[in-house]
Parts: structure tokens; C-alpha cells; sequence
């Protein structure tokens, strides 16, 4: 086998040298007739898991019995050695042409750099504590602010948002927020012991687990501690103490619930901007072009993968097994962070929002029942294939509805029956505000 691919790229080397080269051996130490000639054009060889689909599709071809005319062996190296020379030629023309646009193999979807030409101008976020609308790479920054703003306000809920928020390792916050509880803890037990209001700075597992997180010492600065430089018992030398205040001891009731929301906090999170759009029935409904925010690569990171990856056995199906192509659609699929779904209304109308690939079907059932002008209604997703979406704990990537899919609505026979005998039908679908906005799909 191994010398079966040696022969294959010696061959793709031969062919692939271009006109007006000089076709040598590899083993000939001569130099090259002309220093003008540029060095052979790098290409990429068959991956691993190729090599051994192709051994696997050599010895079924083997055991097959000779009265049944199996592909050959001839047949199969000329099938891949005419794979290898068109992505070697692909390759040259992708190095040749700097235009080429970036998109992972597989993907039906371009990604497009005019933002005319997009479906979608890209990737946006909802602030939860001011409201304002962020895009991709601005709601780190905005929240961080938005929580420093609100100390004025309220310094216990922005100290633990800090907590919560700021340090991103949950494992260490865990055990942060852990150990302030105990001090919370110990006070409230014992209010007459002046050692549990007590919290030394160079304490080895203040400074382990608490004081390397950032919002900890504001919380605890909150919630009523004071620093205060005390001597040390049995030393001339004083040493930085926090210590919890007289007031702050009378209020132990407020102590205990500050502890309690402290340990219940989460991480203060940007809501995904859905980007609601109603569109005019479109042949282009099924046509998507993508802005780089839905992709967890970069747009740099597409362009170099686009010129590097290699399409032989992707395009070579015959060399490869059932399994290795559903590992490859998962591999697919983790590339997307986000998705655009169109849903066709039964009157025709187009209704798009963003959401995660991660997020779970029932989210496009909520968003679908909130836009439409009677959300009572009971109604079913149909994606492509005919693919009836009744599982709504199923994610988007696991439905294959990732980087973007059409859906259509159909409503409930038994129901939507009695409406039109009922003679109560709406020749609107969706709510009047979002039909306002209606466009025309370009």
C-alpha cells in the first residue's frame, strides 16, 4: 500500500511540473537546466484516514470472486491520481489568485465580504443591564463597563457580577465564593467572636483562593469589611487586616443574603440580538450568503484553511467509509457558532432570526410563536428533506440546520380546519409591526 501511493505522488509530481520544465528523476543529482526555474509547487497529499480507506477499498476489492468484474486496482490508482493532479492545479490557482473567497469545504454557504451582497450584516448582542445593541466584538468591553457604572447604584450585586463575570475560570469562582461563604458563615454563628470578623491579607488561602480573582475584595469591601494595618500579637510589626465593621455586624440577616447571592450568581451574558426580518415571498428564499461572525474561525484562518485543505477524498467517495463522512459533518458543523434560519409562512412570507448553532429547537418554536399574530395557534417546523423538527431538546447543529437552513410552517390540520369553518381566518400570519418592516429579499 505504501508503495502504491509512492508511485501515485512520484506520478502527480511528473505530471504537475507544467509546460516548458524539464521532466527529471527523482533520483538524479543534476541541477536544474535553468536558474530561472521556479521550485516545484508545494501540494498536499493524501491524509492518514485516506491512505487507509484506500486499503480498505483494495481489499474488498480483493476478496471479491473473480467472476464478478470488480474495479480495478489500475482503475483506482488512475481515479486518485487524477484527484491529486486537479487539486494540485486547484491549489496553484487558489496561490495565483488572491480573490478567492474563503469557505470550509463542505459548506453551502459562501462567505461573502461586500455587505450588500449578505443575508445578514453579521453577529449582534443585547446588553441585559443597559440595553444597548453590541456588536461581536464590542459586548466584552460594554459589560465590563456596565457593571463598573453600577456600583454607584448597587456596589453588592456589581461586586458579585465582577466575581461572576470578570474571572473565567468557573472552578476557581467556585472555590472563591466557597470560602467567603465560610467567613459569612462563621460570623453569623459566633457574632461575639472577634477572630471570625477577621480576615488577614497574607493568609495563604485568602491569597490562593480569593484575593487572585478580581471582584472579591470589592464584595467583601461591600458587604461591610475595612482594611486596617493591626500589629501582630507577640511582633513589633504590623500586618493589613480586613475587618468587618460594628454595623455591619448588626446586620446579619443582610450579611446571610448577600452570602446567598453570592453563591447563586451566574456570569452576566450578552443576549444573542435575534435580527427579526420579515421578507417577501422569494425564489431566493433557500439562498444564503453569510457574513465570517457566524464562523468560529476567523476570516483569515477560512482563507488559508480554503487554500490548504485537500478536496481529493472528499470528492473520491469511493475511498471512503459511512463513518469517516459523519465524522467529517460533525467536524462541519463545530466550525459554526451561529445560525440564520428562514421560516416559509404559510402565505408565503419569509420570517429570519440568528440564533447559536448549540441552541435547542424549542428556542425557534418560541421566537416563531412570538412573531406570529396568533401565537396560540398550534403549528409544526418542517426542515429540509422533510425533516418534521418534533423534538425540541434536539441542538441545531444535531439537526443539520447549521451555518443556515429554509424551514417551512404548516399549521395543525384539526385546528386551522375549524378556524376556516369557524370563518375566522386572518389573512395575516404574522404581527403587525413586524409586517411593517417587511423587504424585499435581494
Amino acid at each position: 500500500m505504501k508503495k502504491f501511493f509512492q508511485d501515485i505522488k512520484k506520478d502527480v509530481k511528473f505530471k504537475s511540473a507544467g509546460p516548458g520544465k524539464k521532466l527529471t528523476d527523482e533520483s538524479s543529482s543534476k541541477p536544474p537546466v535553468s536558474k530561472a526555474s521556479a521550485p516545484p509547487k508545494p501540494r498536499h497529499v493524501p491524509t492518514e484516514g485516506a491512505q487507509m480507506a484506500a486499503a480498505a477499498a483494495l481489499s474488498r476489492v480483493d476478496q471479491q470472486p473473480k467472476l464478478r468484474p470488480p474495479s480495478s486496482q489500475q482503475a483506482i490508482r488512475n481515479q486518485v491520481k487524477r484527484e491529486l493532479l486537479a487539486e494540485a492545479a486547484a491549489v496553484v490557482d487558489l496561490k495565483q489568485d488572491g480573490s478567492s473567497e474563503a469557505q470550509p469545504s463542505g459548506s453551502k454557504v459562501p462567505v461573502k465580504e461586500d455587505p450588500a451582497s449578505l443575508s445578514v450584516s453579521g453577529v449582534y448582542f443585547t446588553c441585559p443591564l443597559t440595553g444597548a445593541t453590541l456588536a461581536k466584538g464590542e459586548r466584552e468591553a460594554h459589560i465590563k463597563e456596565a457593571i463598573l457604572m453600577k456600583f454607584a447604584e448597587d456596589p453588592v450585586e456589581a461586586s458579585i457580577m465582577m466575581v461572576h463575570t470578570f474571572n473565567k475560570d468557573r472552578e476557581k469562582v467556585k472555590a472563591a465564593t466557597e470560602v467567603i461563604a465560610k467567613y459569612i458563615d462563621n460570623i453569623c454563628k459566633n457574632p461575639t467572636e472577634e477572630k471570625y470578623r477577621k480576615i488577614r491579607l497574607q493568609n495563604k488561602i485568602f491569597q490562593e483562593r480569593v484575593s487572585c480573582l478580581e471582584g472579591t475584595q470589592e464584595f467583601l469591601q461591600s458587604i461591610g469589611f475595612e482594611n486596617q494595618r493591626l500589629p501582630v500579637p507577640g511582633q513589633e510589626d504590623c500586618e493589613d487586616v480586613l475587618v468587618l465593621s460594628e454595623e455591619a455586624v448588626s446586620r446579619l440577616q443582610a450579611l446571610q443574603e448577600s452570602r446567598d447571592r453570592l453563591l447563586g450568581a451566574e456570569p452576566l451574558k450578552a443576549r444573542l440580538h435575534r435580527q427579526s426580518q420579515v421578507y417577501k415571498p422569494s425564489p431566493q428564499a433557500s439562498r444564503f450568503e453569510l457574513p465570517p461572525d457566524f464562523y468560529s474561525l476567523t476570516a483569515e484562518e477560512l482563507k488559508r484553511e480554503q487554500q490548504l485543505r485537500s478536496d481529493a477524498v472528499e470528492r473520491n467517495a469511493m475511498l471512503r467509509t459511512k463513518a469517516m463522512r459523519e465524522r467529517d459533518e460533525q467536524r462541519e458543523m463545530r466550525k459554526y457558532n451561529y445560525t440564520l434560519l428562514r421560516i416559509r409562512l404559510p402565505d408565503g412570507n419569509l420570517l429570519q432570526g440568528t440564533f447559536f448553532a448549540r441552541e435547542r429547537v424549542s428556542a425557534l418554536y418560541e421566537f416563531v410563536r412570538d412573531s406570529l399574530l396568533n401565537g396560540w395557534q398550534p403549528f409544526l417546523l418542517i426542515a429540509p428533506g422533510s425533516q418534521r423538527l418534533t423534538d425540541e431538546s434536539l441542538a441545531f447543529n444535531e439537526c443539520g440546520l447549521v451555518p443556515a437552513a429554509l424551514l417551512t410552517l404548516s399549521w395543525d390540520a384539526a385546528v386551522q380546519a375549524d378556524i376556516e369553518a369557524a370563518g375566522a381566518q386572518n389573512a395575516d400570519v404574522l404581527k403587525p409591526e413586524l409586517m411593517r418592516s417587511i423587504q424585499t429579499l435581494s
